[in-house]
C-alpha cells in the first residue's frame, strides 16, 4: 500500500461529487505500469505506482470511470481513515472513534478483508475481528442495534491494511473483483483471468492496428478482450449494475449514468480494420467460446477454427499472436514437453516476420529463445510471459541482412 497522506488523522464523511480524493487501484504483478497508463488516459491525477497497486487522485466521476473502464484493475479502493496503533486495544479504540454512522446504516451488511505486515499485528484475521468488534459496538451503543456481517454479498466491503503500526481503512468501490466482466457463458478448464488477459494484450503492444490470433483460444477470454479493445467497449460493459459504490450513501445515480453514457458513446470509435480469429483443438471448448462471443455480440468480429494449430495456415499480414498454452490443470505432464516442442517447431517453420508472438510459460521445451521475459501470475501459478521474434529464413541470414 502506498498511502502516506493524512497520517495520524481520521478522515470520514461524504465527499461532494466534484471533491477530489485519493484512490487505490489494485492489480496483478507486472501490470502496474499498464494500469497507470490506463488511469492517466482516463484523466486521473497524481499517479503513483506501487506493488500490485496504483494510487491516484480524482473525484467521484473518476471513481465511477475507473471502475467502468479500467481493463487491468482488480478493484478500486477509496481510503477513508488512517491512524497509528501499537496494539490490539489501540486498534479497537481508533476504529471505534470513526463516525461509522456516516458511512453505513444499521440495516446494512459488511465484511472486512485484511492484510497485515510487520511485527505489531501478525494475524490479519484477528485484526479484522477487532475492527469488526469496534464497528458493531459503536452501533450498539448509539442505536441499540448493529449492521450484520455478510461474507458473500455484503453492502459494504472494507479493506483493512496494516503495515507495522500504521493502519489504513478503505472502502471497496468495485464490490466483486473487476475481473468478473459478466460475459462468461461457457468456461473451459482453468480459464485465464480476464484482467490478466487484458494486461497481457497491453504488454504485448496490442494497439488494434493489425490482426490478432490466438491459436489455443480455449473459451475465448483473450479473443473477447482483444475484440472489446478493438471496438472500444468499456471493460465492464457486460457487468451490469453490480458495483460496490452503488450501495454507498454518497452514490449519485445521475453522475454514474452520465459517466457511463459518455464512455458508451465511444464504442466503435476506433474503426478497427484488422481481423481477429482463434483456434482450438477441442470442439466442446470452441462451442463455449461461441456462446461467450454471441453473448457479447462480438461473434461477427471473431472467426473461429477447430483443429490442431500445426495444421492451420499462418495469418496473412501483420499479426499479433498472444496465447495461453495448456499446462497445469489443462494438460497431462507427460504431454507438456511434446506440446511445447510442437508449438516452437510450428512457429519456426510456418510463421514469418509479420507475426509477433507472445505466450505464457513456454518453458525451455519450445525450442525458441525469448527476446523478453515478464513475470506474471496465472491463478496460483507463477509464470512468465515470453516474447518471441519471428523472421524469414535463418537467424544468421537475419543478422547478415540477407
Amino acid at each position: 500500500m502506498i498511502i502516506e497522506k493524512n497520517r495520524g488523522k481520521v478522515v470520514t464523511g461524504t465527499s461532494a461529487p466534484r471533491e477530489k480524493f485519493r484512490m487505490v487501484a489494485k492489480t496483478m504483478v507486472s501490470l502496474e505500469e499498464v494500469l497507470a497508463d490506463e488511469l492517466r488516459e482516463l484523466g486521473a491525477e497524481n499517479i503513483t505506482v506501487g506493488n500490485r497497486a496504483v494510487e491516484f487522485e480524482g473525484d467521484m466521476r473518476m471513481l465511477y470511470r475507473a471502475n467502468y473502464c479500467c481493463r487491468t484493475a482488480l478493484a478500486i479502493l477509496k481510503p477513508f481513515a488512517e491512524f497509528d496503533a501499537n496494539d490490539d486495544q489501540e486498534l479497537y479504540d481508533q476504529v471505534y472513534k470513526i463516525r461509522w454512522e456516516k458511512i453505513l446504516d444499521c440495516d446494512c451488511t459488511f465484511m472486512i478483508d485484511s492484510t497485515t505486515s510487520g511485527e505489531v499485528f501478525t494475524h490479519s484475521y484477528y485484526a479484522a475481528l477487532k475492527t469488526k468488534d469496534a464497528i458493531v459496538d459503536r452501533f450498539r451503543r448509539n442505536f441499540g442495534k448493529r449492521p450484520s456481517i455478510d461474507t458473500e454479498q455484503p453492502d459494504y466491503k472494507f479493506n483493512l491494511h496494516i503495515r507495522d503500526n500504521h493502519v489504513t481503512l478503505l472502502m471497496n468501490a468495485s464490490g466483486d473483483s473487476l475481473h468478473k466482466r459478466g460475459y462468461r457463458q461457457g468456461v473451459g478448464v482453468a480459464p485465464i483471468n480476464e484482467v490478466l488477459a487484458a494486461g497481457l494484450l497491453k504488454l504485448a503492444g496490442w494497439k488494434c492496428d493489425c490482426n490478432f490470433y490466438d491459436p489455443m483460444c480455449g473459451s475465448g477470454t483473450m479473443l473477447i478482450e482483444a475484440a472489446m479493445m478493438a471496438n472500444n467497449i468499456p471493460a465492464q460493459y457486460y457487468r451490469g449494475n453490480r458495483f460496490g459504490f452503488m450501495r454507498w450513501k454518497e452514490f449519485n445515480l445521475g453522475e454514474w449514468k452520465s459517466v457511463k453514457n459518455e464512455e458508451d458513446r465511444k464504442i466503435g470509435a476506433l474503426d478497427f480494420e484488422g481481423e481477429i480469429w482463434g483456434n482450438d483443438i477441442d470442439e466442446q471448448v470452441i462451442q463455449q467460446c461461441e456462446k461467450n462471443l454471441e453473448f457479447t455480440k462480438l461473434h461477427h468480429d471473431v472467426m473461429l477454427h477447430i483443429g490442431d494449430f500445426v495444421d492451420q495456415e499462418p495469418p496473412e499480414g501483420k499479426t499479433l499472436i498472444v496465447t495461453n498454452p495448456p499446462y497445469g490443470e489443462r494438460i497431462k505432464v507427460e504431454d507438456l514437453n511434446a506440446m511445447y516442442e510442437k508449438l516452437g517447431d510450428t512457429f519456426k517453420q510456418k510463421y514469418g516476420k509479420d507475426c509477433d508472438v507472445w505466450l505464457i510459460e513456454a518453458m525451455k521445451h519450445i525450442g525458441l529463445h525469448p527476446s523478453r521475459k515478464i513475470p506474471v501470475q496465472n491463478g496460483a501459478l507463477d509464470c512468465r510471459f515470453l516474447h518471441f521474434e519471428l523472421y524469414d529464413g535463418s537467424k544468421k541470414a537475419k543478422y547478415n541482412g540477407e
